[in-house]
């Protein structure tokens, strides 16, 4: 009895090839939610974002400056500032005046302005850089129209330059936990089965020779 109870039991490795099909069956379900509540809700909100023609209508820039993050190492950090320039834009899909943003991002850290420049400690700097947007905007784009995204629904008066997040964001969401989920369940099974048909080669073997 005893030489059959301990056949029946997994050896070492096959018992670390378990726990690594569990722990790979679990860290699959675990970034599927992960990636689904980080990534795959707003990929989903963004993508009805519809493709539009727009045409500049007026640029401006309002009295008030806005502060951004720049980072100068490891431990150092600080804010700065830039102007406010706004880009108003008519659209194809309502043909109605709305505000342009660089992307999505941009809109959700500052409504206000169109464009948010890359973060340099030196204020100048930072001035530079929207006047080379208002300056591309007003003489190389001018009335020529381009492509633009807009949410009716979610943010009628806005409009994006670019969309953040397409079906790719989407391919990758749901293909590397499902791949790592069933790369988990694959490992479980083929250890179950091969040490299943061992035990069945070894009864087989056993009333042979008895």
């Amino acid at each position: 009895m005893a030489k059959v109870r301990v056949a029946y039991e997994y050896s070492e490795a096959e018992d670390k090839s378990i726990r690594l099909g569990f722990f790979l069956i679990v860290a699959g379900i675990i970034s599927l939610f992960i990636l689904g509540f980080c990534w795959l809700n707003p990929t989903l909100n963004n993508m009805q974002c519809k493709a539009a023609n727009c045409t500049v209508v007026s640029l401006r820039q309002i009295g008030e400056m806005s502060e951004c993050t720049f980072t100068c190492g490891a431990d150092c950090k600080g804010t700065s500032l830039y102007p406010c320039l706004q880009i108003f834009v008519n659209n194809s899909q309502s043909n109605s005046r709305a505000l342009l943003h660089y992307d999505e991002q941009q809109l959700l850290l500052n409504p206000k302005c169109s464009y948010i420049p890359p973060c340099e400690r030196d204020n100048q700097k930072n001035s530079e850089n929207v006047m080379s947007w208002h300056d591309y905007w007003k003489e190389e784009i001018g009335s020529q129209s381009f492509i633009c995204y807009i949410n009716r629904q979610r943010r009628p008066d806005d409009v994006l330059l670019k969309r953040t997040r397409d079906e790719n964001v989407l391919l990758h969401c749901v293909l590397w936990p499902l791949l790592t989920l069933l790369v988990g369940v694959l490992i479980v099974l083929l250890t179950v089965c091969g040490k299943s048909l061992a035990i069945r080669a070894e009864a087989l073997q056993k009333m042979k020779y008895s």
